[in-house]
This record gives structure tokens, sequence and C-alpha cells, in this order.
């Protein structure tokens, strides 16, 4: 009986050893040989950068050059790529246009050849959307249609598409309209006690831009619409902390302050999106007449589904699933827009005589009245000069992708687990596409339409490019272009004396030490 126990105790601890040295060996060839084994593939194929660090890659390097680049701002110029992104702007001119760097223990590889971009963003189930998928913190923020793949990207995009069709979009006008002559209206009252109206722009197009996501998504109970975009901002910055961390395995289970705010965030928006839903669901089938607003929309496209699919549950999408694209209609539509009518505003003021040219032309088209949807499209040069702000500061500064098998690219094998990176505001600044004159604000450039700029070229990619691209870009510049108009009707504009350059990229690119402006309303 002694010798049976013995035996058995050997043999557990044997096997206890055996399943150690297994799961060490699976770390091991994860953290380093897996790595170890993507470098040599890449650097074989004449890829060039670093050499591989345990676990954290570049990313040490990464954010020492970036803490440095934000300790300070810059010239009031356009070349803001050694700012925004130091370490790739510094790895392509040490490594050349065929490098690459490390997120972590994954590899990144730079494509800035016009037909392998073509060829990424074409084939979009090869290249798929890189979120921080191994954390699923990230998720409460990054979600819905715009983070899915294959089938069910497809089928919400479906489900989705009919809440911007053209006759939606105008009949969101009067709503954004309401909104900028409310804001419009505060300013004037103020000009007229003090003669101008200094502006801290970002901030306040931010509010802005959520007040109509709210009303126009949310119709009559914008208010908790208000709400839910305050703990979202909150829960922006909190995922952004959680991305620029090397993720380790299980930590987000971990019951740290962060953690345990984020889940807080997401389940109390989560609360308050489902009972507006079910709400609106439970409306919708006593027959009640729907909202005519986003989320009206999007829950009769998704019931419409539903019902072509024979009733089947898989057939649309389930409340989960309209609540994280209700998430994403807010982050995605209120960021776009707000940044864009900020880095607008700030080119314009640089540049008092493309100011005037907008005014005249809307002035012209408009007068003083509101201007009405049917006619926005006259207004060109306002059309020309969204162009070249999205161009030389695009909402998001890249565009990344994964592939999951060994994937041809041109002459190129990108091995599985690696990503590529698109640098789209790089990309934004090639010369030999757009000239000389690359860094310069010139919205001439776009006289002619995109095609015309970029000499037929994928290479203007502010909302991306293909299969995947932004289903909300008109919503983005409609309200965009209706906002500026209606600020260019009542007021000139200047940066205040103490505004300093600094853009820097928290998801979006924004002013990181203010974007004060100087209003002086316009006499009648």
């Amino acid at each position: 009986m002694e010798m049976d126990m013995d035996t058995i105790r050997k043999t557990i601890a044997t096997t206890v050893f055996i399943v150690l040295v297994a799961w060490a060996w699976r770390v091991l060839d994860w953290a380093w040989f897996t790595p170890k084994r993507l470098e040599k593939r890449l650097r074989q194929q004449g890829f060039k950068g670093n050499s591989y660090k345990f676990l954290v890659g570049d990313v040490k390097e990464s954010g020492k050059m970036l803490q440095e680049a934000m300790s300070k701002p810059m010239e009031l110029n356009n070349d803001i790529v050694p700012r925004i992104m130091p370490h790739i702007d510094h790895t392509i001119k040490t490594y050349g246009r065929n490098s690459f760097t490390w997120m972590g223990r994954i590899p990144r590889v730079h494509v800035m050849e016009t037909e392998l971009i073509k060829e990424v963003l074409t084939h979009s189930t090869k290249y798929q959307k890189n979120f921080d998928v191994h954390n699923p913190l990230v998720k409460f923020l990054l979600t819905g249609v715009g983070s899915f793949e294959g089938a069910k990207w497809s089928k919400h995009r479906r489900i989705i598409s009919p809440a911007f069709t053209l006759e939606k979009m105008k009949s969101m006008l009067p709503a954004f309209a309401f909104c900028y002559d409310d804001m419009l209206t505060k300013w004037e009252k103020i000009a007229e006690k003090q003669g101008s109206h200094e502006v801290d722009v970002f901030p306040t197009f931010d509010v802005l831009t959520s007040d109509i996501i709210s009303k126009v998504a949310f119709g009559s109970t914008y208010e908790e619409g208000g709400i839910i975009f305050r703990l979202l901002k909150e829960l922006m910055d909190l995922t952004i902390e959680c991305m620029r961390d090397v993720y380790i395995p299980g930590w987000s289970y971990l019951p740290t302050k962060r953690n345990k705010r984020m889940k807080e965030i997401n389940k109390e928006i989560t609360d308050m999106l489902r009972h507006i839903i079910n709400k609106r669901n439970k409306a919708i089938k006593a027959g009640e007449p729907g909202e005519d607003d986003l989320l009206g929309v999007l829950l009769e496209s998704n019931l419409q589904a539903i019902k072509n699919q024979g009733n089947k549950k898989d057939g649309g999408m389930s409340i989960n699933d309209v609540i994280d694209e209700c998430k994403l209609f807010y982050f995605a539509g209120q960021e776009t827009t707000g940044v864009l009518l900020t880095w607008t505003t700030i080119l314009l003021s640089k540049h008092p005589e493309w100011q005037e040219r907008a005014r005249e032309e809307v002035l012209q088209v408009f007068g003083k009245n509101k201007p009405e949807f049917d006619r926005l499209n006259h207004l060109k040069y306002i059309s020309m000069i969204l162009y070249e702000v999205l161009r030389l500061y695009p909402p998001v500064i890249d565009l990344t992708k994964i592939v999951h098998e060994d994937t041809k690219l041109g002459s190129y094998t990108i091995p599985a687990g690696a990503q590529v990176m698109l640098p789209t505001v790089m990309l934004h600044r090639e010369k030999s596409i757009w000239g000389e004159d690359a860094m310069e604000f010139n919205p001439m450039r776009f006289a002619d339409g995109v095609a015309n700029a970029t000499k037929n070229n994928v290479t203007y990619l502010p909302f991306s490019w293909g299969p995947r691209v932004c289903l909300g870009q008109n919503f983005a510049l409609l309200q965009a272009k209706l906002g500026l108009a209606m600020i260019l009707q009542r007021f000139t504009f200047d940066v205040a004396p103490s505004y300093v350059h600094a853009p820097f990229t928290i998801l979006t690119l924004q002013p990181q030490l203010g974007s004060h402006v100087i209003y002086k309303k316009i006499k009648s």
C-alpha cells in the first residue's frame, strides 16, 4: 500500500511537472519565439526595424518619445507628424519606407505604396480591423459595426444603412440648425456687450455635437442622451489608458480602480440605453408610430430584417447589438465632427483670405437666412476647405489592420499575426501625390474633386476607403458644412494671442493645450 501511495505521489508530481513545463513552453513561445519568427520572416523580405524586446517591443521607447514631443508646443505650421507620431516618423526616417515597429509582441508593418494601400483596403476580409481584442475592457467603447468582421459586419451595416440615407440626412438638418443657432445666439449676446467673444472651440464644439447627436439619435429622450455622452467621455479617457499599457492576459479581471470604474460606466450606459430601446420596441409592437430619429429608424430596420428572415433571432440584431451601435453613433459621430470644426476654425483663422472667400460664398447662396439642405451642395469653397482640413488634420491619424493567416501583399507575404499600418497623416503629406506644397493649406487642390487631387490614387483616407468606408461620413460633413456656414454668416474669427499649436491624439486628433479663438460679430 505504501508502495502504491509512493507511486501515486510520483505520478502526480511528474504530471504536474510536465504540465508546468508545457505551460511554460507555451508562454515562452507566445512571448518570445513567435515574435522572433515573425521578425525573421519580415527581415528576409527586406523590412527593417528595431529588434524585438521581450513583451514590450517598442512600447517603452515609443511612449518616451511621445511624452517628450507632447511636453512642448510646436510652431504654427502643418508639419505635425514628428509631434503626433514621433516613433513612427523616426522609424521611417531611420529604416526607410519598408519598415516595421513593435506593438508589444506584435510587429506592425508600415504600408505607404499606393497600390498596396488600395489592396489592403479592398480586401477587408483578409486585412481585418485591429481593435485591442485581447483586452475585453476596450470593447466597452470600441464596439458596434466598426469592430465586426464577416457576416456580422455585413448584417449590421445593412440594417444601419437606412439611418444614413439622403432623405434621412435632410430630415436631420432642422435639429442641426437648432443647436447651432442656440449656441451662436449666446455668442452674439456676449459679443454685443464685449465687442468680441473668446471661445475654447474644441470643448465647445464637443458639447455642441454631442447635443446634436442626442437630438437626432434619441429624439424626445435627448436629455438622457446627454448623460450617456458624459459617461462615454469618461469611458474614452479610461480606454485610452488601457490601450497605452502593455496588456497582461487576465489583468482586466482584477478589481483595480480603473477596471472597476470602466465596468461601472459600461453598466450604467447599457442600462440607460436598454431602458430607452425596450420602451421604443414596446411602442412599435403596440402599433404606435415610431419616432423619426436615428434610433427609431434603426429599430424599424432591425424589426424588418427579422421579419424578412422569418422572425429568426439571428435575422436581426439583438438588444445588446443595438446598444453597441448606439454607443458608436455617439462616439464616432460626435468626435469626428467636433474635431473637424475645431481644426477648420483654426486654419481659417490662420488664412483669413479663405475665411473671407468662404463667407462671400455663403452670403451669396443664403444671405442671412438659415442654410437649406438642397442648396448646401452649392457651397463649393466650403467643401474644398473641409476636404483640405481633413487632409491636414484627419480625425484618425492611421488605419491599422491585422492578418490572421499568411497573406500576399504585392510582392510581399505578411505573416499571420502581424499588423499592417497605413499612416494616414503621412500619406496626406506625400509630395509625390499632393505636390511641393503638400504641407500648406491650399483648398484649391480640391477644386476638381478628390480623385483629381489624388491623381486617382488611394491616398486620401479621412474616412477610410473601400468596402469599410465610414458609414457616417456624409453625416459628419453635412453637420460641419452647415455649422461652418452659420458661423460665417454671423462672425469673423481669429486665433487668440494665447493660442499655442499642439496637436495630439486621444483616439482622434485634438488640440492638446486649448483652441482659443476670438469671434467678432458681423454688423448687419
